[in-house]
């Protein structure tokens, strides 16, 4: 093969965005070879709505086991991977990259069911294949009405506490390609070679900073690049999964309580990854400490289920510490 390109999709229970991705993908000007498709066990009928688009050319048994099916679309190979259980992206991400690489292609293109690539998308990010030492290619990301989201690209930040990366600023994008150190995994291109030398994403994270992580060890063989041309959509960043509360005055932004359980996975995954990689340990401690203390204020001054999000978050800083990934764990405190 030369330069060819496997774009990994990640779905789970949104096939209407699916779609919406999947058609993105077919339609740019610069052909993808292949497109496969993690499916984390939806059970909202994703295999149906595939079938029906004929992105595969029959369902799948629901044997409890691993399904993969293949055909062809408008010459795209696609492979359809069926999990048994949900992984959660990490899971799905390290599945797709797997499957990618076994199957020999030059470029994984990583990215997120509710991400939409613009026609010109993947021409833009050939441009730039000759840069032996770059490892991977990042577009633009923005919003559904076209704003930038700044904190999707970003350098790392090891000399302090947390957070270990700082996002990129407008001026980084004034031009048409500029290095990074770290990418979303939504338009993420990654070298096949790197692939060799680095590994899969770390499907013990589940979701959340598993895109952190991948880069950091990217970092480790070549540059990332971000190409300001390239541009890609991504629905998740025009919805907010937030809301406004206000007690004595002040306005503060909160978790509804059956949201509550992805915030485990953030907290963990960025505490494990500040005690790897930060050089500064007694910032790290200090600014662990701090986030805690105010989450603890929070949770008693704006929230309800105060006992259960207490012990929620308690977990979520301990196994970061104690490097416990015992994914199931976030909603069994909550709602069991």
């Amino acid at each position: 093969m030369n330069n060819s390109v496997c774009a990994v999709v990640v779905t789970f229970n949104r096939k209407d965005l699916l779609k919406k991705c999947l058609n993105s993908l077919i339609n740019q000007t610069t052909p993808l070879q292949a497109i496969y498709i993690i499916d984390n066990n939806s059970t909202d009928k994703t295999e149906e709505l595939l079938y029906e688009d004929k992105y595969i050319s029959e369902l799948p048994k629901f044997d409890n086991s691993k399904e993969v099916l293949e055909t062809f679309v408008e010459n795209v190979r696609i492979k359809y991977i069926r999990l048994p259980e949900n992984l959660g992206g990490a899971g799905g991400f390290y599945e797709g990259v797997k499957a990618a690489y076994e199957d020999n292609y030059d470029w994984v293109w990583i990215m997120d069911d509710d991400a939409f690539p613009t026609k010109t998308c993947l021409e833009e990010l050939t441009k730039y294949y000759y840069l032996e030492d770059t490892v991977g290619l990042a577009s633009l990301k923005v919003d559904l009405d076209g704003n930038i989201l700044y904190h999707h690209r970003g350098f790392f930040n090891f000399t302090q506490g947390l957070p270990i990366q700082r996002h990129i600023t407008k001026e980084d994008t004034l031009t048409d390609i500029n290095d990074i150190d770290m990418a979303s995994f939504v338009g993420l291109l990654v070298r096949r070679k790197a692939i060799s030398k680095i590994g899969f994403p770390k499907k013990e994270f589940f979701i959340h900073a598993d895109d952190l992580e991948y880069c950091i060890r990217l970092r480790s063989v070549g540059k990332i690049k971000l190409v300001n041309h390239s541009i890609i959509k991504h629905a998740e960043g025009s919805v907010k999964g937030t809301f406004e509360k206000t007690i004595f005055g002040i306005k503060v932004n909160r978790r509804p309580y059956d949201k509550l359980w992805i915030n485990y996975y953030m907290q963990r995954n960025l505490i494990w990854l500040g005690r790897k990689y930060s050089k500064n340990k007694i910032s790290l401690y200090f600014t662990i400490l701090k986030n805690y203390l105010m989450t603890l204020v929070g949770i008693l001054l704006f929230d309800d289920h105060k006992l259960k999000r207490i012990k929620f978050y308690t977990n979520a800083y301990m196994d970061g510490f104690k490097s416990i990934f015992e994914n199931n764990k976030a909603k069994e405190i909550l709602y069991n």
